[in-house]
């Protein structure tokens, strides 16, 4: 048993450092395989996602030395194992850049169907496609996602929808193809640009990320390469939304404010200052917030991974806003949660009515997945109260020490093992 208690109603004041991003770390420990040449690999968030895939990483035969909590070293010369099949994989999403790495390097893998949070659909069909396009033969059974191709030959691939999954497995398998790759419709999100750099340190050839068309000249081999990942801008971003729903004046630090642009935008809407640094970011907070309209939309848009954290901000704002839904379908699993709170939310379809309440109260919740657990974290930091959260094996997922860097900003939080410590932590703040 792991939950998170926290008693609410404490300011957050102080300096929060930003590690870094999981969504560019994942899809790039799965390229450092396609190499033979030992990749070093810092800035590396120690969360349990990145675990996981290392774990399967290592299975297959690459070696992995662990340097420190955020470095790592990875060799692929010694991988014996193309296929990816655990139970451990099986629960994550990232699972899936394995295939594009191994179908450029060895031109054959098969990897389990990825799990991860239930958000909504989100279809490996254009992986497939993508695939198919360069030449390879796909055959998805028994919960293996199986590939292999004789020659893997650039082509022409446009994207049905906006996927940054597929992005990036076509560009891995693309560097090492024969010939000229353009995708067109590509993600533009900051991991994707980052993964293309990191391919780049490597010896691919990749020019245009960033765009929405990329274009990708295939290369014999990759080599070795030494490379830091971008800070991540979503555990940025909930960290600011914490000061704003309670209260205080907190910098942010190690972060890219450009990526953030969306996030502070909506910030100052609601009634927040944000100042901005090379690379920090200050957000002050009365904890009265204004009300106002949310679309999540690829990036440069609002990132479908702050809307939950949006929501509780929201929840406490004065008037009626709505956040709209636009890229997964579940992404409302967390009302029910919050309502629990004292939250008048209201979902019909893909919208959100949300109708400001003048505070949360402590409760009992479950967090349902990744980002909806670290908005019911942020919630319980706003609250009256005492507030305990189960199931935060989901934001471990994504957040590195949550609970201790939220403690260092004045918030009252524990994470708690036994109901021993969770009423010793009650009696404490009481």
């Amino acid at each position: 048993m792991e939950q998170y208690v926290i008693k609410g109603g404490n300011p957050l004041y102080g300096e929060v450092e930003i590690g870094g991003a999981k969504n560019a770390a994942l899809p790039i420990l799965a390229a450092a395989i396609m190499t033979d040449e030992t990749v070093t690999i810092e800035n590396l968030p120690n969360v349990r996602d990145v675990n996981v895939l290392l774990q399967a990483i290592e299975q297959i035969g690459a070696r992995v030395e662990r340097v420190n909590e955020h470095k790592v070293k990875i060799n692929g010369s010694f991988i014996r194992d193309l296929t990816v099949d655990n139970e451990f994989i099986r629960k994550i999403r990232a699972s899936y850049y394995l295939i594009g790495a191994l179908l450029g390097k060895y031109r054959k893998t098969a990897v389990a169907l990825p799990g991860g949070c239930d958000i909504g659909s989100r279809p490996i069909d254009l992986h497939k496609k993508g695939f198919c396009a360069m030449g390879a033969n796909v055959d998805i059974s028994h919960g293996l996602f199986q590939v292999e191709a004789e020659h893997l030959i650039g082509t022409h691939i446009y994207l049905d929808k906006v996927s940054v999954g597929a992005t990036i497995n076509i560009m891995m398998a693309a560097a090492l193809a024969e010939g000229k790759t353009v995708i067109e419709n590509a993600a533009k999100e900051p991991h994707v640009v980052d993964v293309a750099n990191f391919l780049n340190s490597m010896g691919a050839n990749i020019r245009g990320a960033g765009t929405d068309v990329i274009r990708i000249v295939g290369v014999q081999k990759l080599h070795k390469t030494e490379y830091s990942i971008i800070p991540d801008q979503i555990e940025a971003g909930t960290y600011m939304f914490a000061v704003a729903a309670a209260g205080g004046d907190v910098i942010v630090t190690n972060v890219i404010p450009k990526h953030l642009e969306a996030t502070t935008a909506k910030l100052i809407e609601a009634g927040c200052e944000v100042e901005e640094f090379d690379d920090a970011v200050r957000v002050i907070s009365n904890g009265k917030l204004r009300r106002t309209q949310v679309t999540t939309l690829p990036y440069p848009g609002f990132p479908t991974d702050m809307q939950p954290q949006m929501a509780v901000l929201l929840g406490i704002a004065e008037g009626t806003s709505t956040v709209t839904e636009s890229i997964f379908e579940n992404r409302f699993r967390y009302v029910d949660e919050l309502t629990r709170m004292g939250a008048n939310i209201k979902v019909e379809s893909n919208i959100a009515i949300i109708n400001g309440v003048p505070k949360y109260t402590g409760a009992r919740v479950n967090a349902p997945d990744l980002r909806a657990g670290a908005a019911l974290v942020i919630a319980g930091l706003a609250a009256e109260g005492v507030t305990v959260i189960d199931d935060i094996h989901y934001i471990l997922r994504g957040y590195e020490n949550l609970d201790v860097k939220l403690r260092e900003l004045g918030g009252k939080i524990e994470l708690v093992t036994s109901e021993k410590e969770l009423q010793k932590f009650i009696l404490k703040v009481s």
